[in-house]
């Protein structure tokens, strides 16, 4: 596939971004659309607590969903090798990854939007100048443009995972790359939102903030998938606590923001539930009414 380009399934009609507002086209297609509820979940202080652990009451409520018909689905900014054991664990075959940038269902690849390789380069070499890391990552696997440094291992500390990566800064150039990790402080991160208009930076560590293509998100991963199920965007409810779940709390038809969740996703939820570790995320479907 040529990098850079924008790619959807035949059966995923439609360029990303048109409809993100409840209002617009996907509430508007009568009896074609299916009544049935689908209900998004992002990972890491959502559905994983602090100590990355799945509570046995949101596996337990998950399946639960699933016994009453409804779609269960993740949407994470993590790669799909980073949670596999958690897609097989709650049995879940429709996943929005990388913040909205390469998306599956039933083993399908219905969304696949690599970052502009020219603009990564430009990236690469900037941060460079910086001495700033940078972590690729591809659909299957993730490397670092240096050999070690301290901010990687303490981003990727903090995920609890046993995959590091290794090191092959070439990378890049063989590979479509969905997301890239910029390894920067807060203080620094200004000065590339400002230079590179083809990307979004959000912060998900003090040291580190994904990259993807500007514009891209949760939510409009969201579109591609319920365009698949033809399900009502009105139906479509999303659990998140961080700062790339706002856009996907606020499109749904129902958002849920986690009580150990930042304010600014509070804020862009319809309401908020108790915390991860306090039984969030069966406490907010029962309070949404699918419980």
């Amino acid at each position: 596939m040529q990098k850079g380009r924008l790619f959807f399934s035949p059966n995923a009609s439609g360029i990303m971004g048109e409809g993100l507002h409840r209002n617009e086209q996907f509430l508007y297609r009568g009896d074609r659309m299916s009544n049935k509820k689908m209900i998004f979940f992002d990972i890491d202080g959502t559905l994983l607590d602090h100590n990355k652990k799945l509570p046995a009451s949101t596996k337990e409520a998950i399946n639960a969903l699933r016994d009453k018909g409804h779609h269960v689905a993740i949407a994470t900014g993590r790669a799909p090798f980073m949670f596999e054991d958690l897609r097989r664990e709650l049995s879940i075959d429709t996943f929005i990854s990388y913040n909205g940038q390469y998306v599956e269902h039933n083993g399908k690849t219905i969304v696949s939007n690599p970052l502009h390789y020219d603009s990564l380069k430009e990236l690469t070499e900037a941060a460079a100048v910086n001495n700033h890391p940078l972590v690729y990552m591809g659909r299957s696997e993730m490397k670092a443009n240096v050999e070690q440094h301290d901010r990687i291992t303490n981003s990727f500390n903090s995920l609890k995972i046993k995959s590091f990566p290794t090191h092959d800064p070439s990378y890049f150039h063989m590979e479509e790359i969905y997301q890239t990790l910029l390894f920067c402080e807060g203080n620094e991160e200004e000065a590339y939102d400002e230079k590179f208009e083809r990307f979004d930076f959000i912060r998900w560590h003090p040291q580190s903030v994904d990259v993807i293509p500007a514009g891209g998100s949760k939510a409009r991963g969201i579109e591609e998938v319920i365009k698949i199920l033809s399900i009502k965007m009105e139906n479509v409810y999303a659990f998140g606590d961080g700062l790339n779940d706002i856009e996907m709390l606020a499109a749904v038809g129902c958002g849920i923001a986690m009580g150990n969740g930042c304010s600014e996703a509070k804020e862009a939820a319809d309401f908020t539930t108790t915390a991860v570790d306090e039984f969030g995320i069966a406490e907010g479907l029962k309070r949404a009414g699918l419980l």
